[in-house]
């Protein structure tokens, strides 16, 4: 490695799973860099509403040989490309890019240096600074395998929202306009109503108090084409009887209640998995125009265990986390 880069780093750590107080700054040895991998000097790591999870340890089984103590959590990030292995051919030193370290073995981004799999990472689109960046390797994939893969979005179709303020679904609002479709974006409160509508959605509803029954009617006589839930409840799965038979809901594993829909329309769980042609599709779809990525707040690395609990609460965008 370039003596630039220390054998030591500060990480957001824990030494074991539990709640928000077993998450502290340690003092950790560097990743290497594996010959597919890409270091990252880290600029800003993404806090995940699903964070809290992996804290826990409800997400141990999916980690590769079992957990390592200290262990540095963190989806995903972005930052500047310190080091590259061998193997690396479309990224260099010095590129500006975001990526994911989810279920790595080597620690997530909680820290100051990450190692990523080159087909995980991907320069960051023009327009946006380091901080929002940090928001796409998790909710933007999220969003846009959503759409693209799960519901097969075409432009002129209606499409429902539901938790359009959120970072995923505010990135969905943008993305689902871009590729031509009509959006009715379901929002929390009068601050995500307002962030929904100067996003570009066509119409937006209220889902704690509106009366998005009226809404659904109104905005599509003859049914919703698809619907993308990111948020569950009555008002859910009230607004679903409004997806019409043959139409497709997706949504992330994860929302609870699981969503149920009317007799006739398919209804998807999945992950959002960074995958290159995912991370190709945001960079266009971003690159197409003015692009909004909501940064609800930034905190320090040293406020990681209270970022958890607060990014659990009402907000708006995506919650990030400056790392240096």
């Amino acid at each position: 490695m370039p003596a630039s880069i220390p054998d030591k780093m500060r990480a957001a750590a824990l030494d074991r799973f539990g709640g928000p107080e077993v998450l502290g700054i340690q003092t950790v040895s560097v990743p290497t860099c594996g010959d597919d991998e890409v270091l990252v000097r880290v600029a800003a790591a993404g806090i995940g509403v699903w964070d809290w999870m992996e804290r826990e340890g409800q997400m141990a089984e999916m980690l590769p040989g079992g957990p390592k103590f200290p262990y540095v959590p963190g989806a995903d990030g972005a930052g500047e490309i310190a080091a590259v292995g061998k193997n690396v051919k479309d990224l260099k030193v010095g590129d500006q890019v975001y990526g994911s370290a989810f279920m790595s073995t080597k620690g997530g981004f909680y820290a100051e240096y990450v190692a990523v799999k080159e087909n995980q990472a991907a320069r960051i689109p023009k327009g946006l600074k380091v901080e929002q960046a940090a928001a796409l390797a998790a909710d933007g994939v999220t969003a846009i395998q959503g759409l693209d893969d799960h519901l097969q979005l075409k432009s002129g179709q209606r499409l429902l929202i539901f938790g359009a303020n959120g970072g995923i679904g505010h990135m969905a609002v943008q993305f689902a306009k871009r590729i031509g479709a009509k959006v009715l974006a379901v929002a929390s409160g009068d601050d995500g109503v307002e962030l929904a509508r100067r996003l570009g959605a066509d119409a937006v509803v209220d889902g704690k108090k509106g009366d998005f029954e009226k809404a659904c009617r109104e905005f599509a006589p003859d049914g919703f084409d698809a619907a993308l839930v990111l948020a569950g409840g009555e008002a859910t799965e009230q607004a679903l009887q409004h997806v019409r038979k043959g139409g497709r809901v997706a949504h992330p594993n994860g929302v609870e209640p699981v969503p149920k829909a009317p007799e006739g329309v398919q209804v998807t769980a999945y992950d959002g998995l960074p995958r290159p042609e995912s991370l190709k599709r945001i960079n266009a779809l971003i690159e197409a125009g003015p692009f909004h990525l909501e940064i609800g707040r930034l905190y320090a690395l040293e406020e990681a265990g209270k970022a958890q609990q607060e990014v659990l609460k009402h907000h708006l965008g995506k919650y990030a986390m400056k790392i240096q």
